[in-house]
């Protein structure tokens, strides 16, 4: 088995009318795409806002940020716990199915 590709790669992307020159390990056109993701988040914050510094803007957008990550890990775990339900239900039925199963063979089988 290959061992993965841990070959850091610079890319320059712009947030906010900044140069950046970001160091990664993955595809470089995801950390693009997240850049510019966070660039459009960033210009919406000040065009709604008005006139706030860039670091301003950057903390308001953080916030945004945290909050989504935060309510994406609260469905995560509500999906884990529905998984874990249904799997448990399903796990009841098999063994209910394997129950019926057995008391309907005949003793010479």
């Amino acid at each position: 088995m290959d061992a993965p590709d841990t070959t850091k790669q610079i890319v320059r992307v712009t947030i906010f009318n900044q140069t950046y020159a970001v160091s990664t390990s993955g595809n470089p056109s995801q950390t693009v795409d997240l850049a510019h993701e966070i660039d459009e988040l960033m210009s919406s914050i000040a065009r709604r806002a008005g006139n706030l510094d860039s670091t301003r803007t950057a903390v308001l957008a953080c916030l945004h940020l945290a909050d989504r990550l935060r309510a994406t890990e609260q469905q995560l775990g509500s999906l884990r716990q529905s998984i874990h339900h249904k799997s448990r239900d399903f796990a009841l039925l098999l063994d209910q199915a394997f129950e019926t199963s057995d008391k309907t063979e005949s003793p010479l089988d």
